[in-house]
């Protein structure tokens, strides 16, 4: 089953537990999956596109999940 919800940065954010400013700059460094979707000028990834990317995240690496 796949999560279709669209998560902002301050989603992602939360999920990862950082800043919304962090996120901002994993983007701008080309560090987060291009958007799903953008409305108004805003991305949104998809919920399990961003689990993916966390997954396969060098840091994230033996560590456990929540």
């Amino acid at each position: 089953m796949t999560d279709r919800r669209l998560w902002s940065y301050k989603e992602i954010a939360a999920h990862i537990k950082v800043q919304p400013d962090t996120v901002r700059s994993y983007r701008k460094h080309g560090l987060l999956p291009p958007p799903d979707h953008v409305e108004g000028g805003k991305p949104y990834w998809y919920a399990d596109t961003v689990r993916a990317w966390v997954a396969a995240r060098p840091s994230s690496r033996g560590r456990r999940p929540d």
